[in-house]
């Protein structure tokens, strides 16, 4: 069957672009601590702060919060309420389950599409203290949309495709 080959081969994939989000983001806080640890050494130590360190911090936080955010995504752990989703019978927790990924794949098109916008507009605007374009910034919104596009919507699709082999389990078990 057609799924059974591709569906763990394309989870792979995503496994690794995950990852790829986390690596990069871990990168950027390493990033940023050094960077305020040479705030603190210019300011207290040479006395000339460097006044590129808070531009840059904008610009570091973009990148850790919103490739964060679509790596929550994918590994499914992002903030929901699903009391009422667990307490509907299987059928209909299965749905609710693609639901809820159609509708962040929605989002995260709304995201994608908003983040290319901005990215237009903001090519000719460069960031002060960084000299670089402030479309850079914006990059991370773009990235985190269509990540959360990719991740969300393969699932839903996923899910679909093997809507009878897979049980969704509740999120809080009765004690």
């Amino acid at each position: 069957m057609l799924n059974t080959h591709i569906l763990p081969t394309v989870n792979r994939a995503l496994f690794i672009v995950r990852l790829l989000c986390m690596v990069l983001a871990s990168l950027a806080l390493a990033v940023l601590i050094v960077s305020f640890g040479w705030l603190v050494f210019g300011r207290y130590v040479l006395n000339a702060t460097p006044t590129w360190v808070e531009q840059l911090a904008l610009l570091l936080i973009c990148y850790i919060t919103f490739l964060g955010a679509a790596a929550g995504v994918h590994e499914d752990s992002h903030i929901g309420v699903t009391m009422f989703r667990d307490l509907l019978p299987e059928p209909l927790r299965k749905i609710a389950f693609i639901a809820v990924d159609l509708a962040l794949a929605a989002f995260g098109a709304v995201m994608l599409i908003a983040g290319i916008t901005l990215m237009r507009f903001g090519w000719d605007t460069m960031l002060p203290m960084l000299g670089v374009p402030e479309s850079t910034r914006t990059l991370a919104i773009t990235s985190c949309g269509g990540l959360i596009l990719l991740f969300a919507g393969l699932r839903a699709l996923s899910r679909c495709l093997s809507f009878k082999d897979w049980s969704p389990e509740p999120e809080f078990k009765d004690i």
